[in-house]
């Protein structure tokens, strides 16, 4: 297959630091490459994924984040320069909707976000004319009358993340400084346990610094070591040396990435039963999920879970090669015309749920 990728215009692929969706288009573009597809990359021109990429786009760029006219212009340029693909793989909320686009070529998308009301009437017309793919059941549950064709959770190169000992004697947070992901919450629980938190967060947006400056700056006292936005190599080592890592996210979250990349560093994770968590963490095995009022007591029994649990339960359940392979197949089925727009693939969907 000739594939084309499309990512969002406004963070490179793969990402220096932030960038959740960025690293999975970067993992499915070597991926699909690996697998010898040949594969063009519509992102951000000063991206360094090591597949072809699409002439003529701009650099990355923060100002206009989240705008359409940002998106749209990128989505423009991206389908103008894709060439002769079988198959378009579009990570834009724009892009399956571009009335430009090849009629004959099949286009999947994949949901990164919450299907909210304003979403839900998006993707029910994207449905109309793409594949569907969203990324846990619980984000799927949220809105039946969207046309999911197939559920995909994320993966990740777990090889490449290098096992910790957990012998810091910390606890860890790692996220977006805003309050649906839970950093005072973290705070509160690291007190409660009597240990130190370290605190690694993206602030870069105006919200998540007004929200820093605000609620978070006041609170920190000498429990907490703000390290502030991390590299992979330093997040991996923050990560890996820690007791456990503390995700008690306050909103149904479709999936959260960073949670396998802590399995992956051997950590356990301790968070809120809600969104995509129960489908990554087995309470008990490589975490502990309860409500927010519960997590404290959960941390010193995850000092007698077994790392290498943790980091087996990454590599088996949420494998980059899995979660290619899983695109690959719903690909080979979209060329065939077996799950056509519009129509679920009711055995995918039986398969992943």
């Amino acid at each position: 297959m000739r594939i084309g990728l499309v990512a969002g215009p406004w963070i490179p692929v793969p990402p220096v630091t932030y960038g959740g969706i960025e690293r999975v288009v970067d993992s499915l573009a070597r991926g699909f490459a690996a697998a010898g597809h040949d594969v063009v990359l519509a992102a951000p021109s000063d991206s360094t994924c090591a597949v072809p990429r699409a002439p003529g786009m701009r650099p990355a760029h923060s100002d206009g984040l989240g705008l359409a006219i940002s998106e749209l212009s990128h989505v423009v340029r991206a389908y103008a320069a894709m060439g002769d693909v079988d198959i378009i793989h579009d990570h834009t909320l724009t892009g399956p909707l571009y009335v430009e686009r090849p009629d004959q070529v099949p286009v999947a998308t994949t949901i990164h976000g919450p299907l909210s009301a304003d979403a839900v009437d998006i993707y029910r017309a994207i449905g109309r004319r793409a594949a569907v793919i969203a990324i846990s059941r619980d984000q799927c549950s949220r809105a039946p009358e969207v046309p999911v064709t197939r559920v995909i959770h994320h993966g990740m190169d777990v090889s490449s993340v290098p096992m910790g000992s957990g012998t810091g004697g910390y606890l860890c947070f790692v996220g977006r400084a805003c309050a649906d992901k839970g950093l005072l919450e973290a705070i509160m629980i690291a007190r409660e346990a009597g240990l130190p938190l370290r605190i690694a967060v993206k602030m870069r947006d105006p919200d998540e610094i007004r929200y820093f400056r605000e609620v978070i700056e006041p609170m920190l006292g000498p429990n907490e070591d703000f390290v502030g936005e991390v590299d992979d190599a330093i997040k991996y080592r923050l990560m890996g040396e820690a007791l456990a890592f503390l995700n008690p996210i306050q909103w149904s979250e479709p999936f959260g990435l960073v949670m396998i990349e802590a399995l992956a560093t051997g950590t356990p994770v301790i968070g809120t039963r809600i969104g995509s968590a129960p489908e990554i963490i087995d309470h008990g095995r490589t975490g502990y999920l309860g409500s927010t009022e519960q997590l404290a007591g959960f941390v010193h029994e995850a000092e007698s879970l077994s790392r290498a649990a943790c980091r087996k339960a990454a590599a088996e359940r949420f494998s980059e090669e899995r979660m290619v392979n899983e695109h690959l197949r719903l690909f080979e089925k979209l060329l065939a015309g077996e799950a056509p727009p519009g129509v679920p693939d009711a055995i995918g969907l039986h398969q992943n749920l």
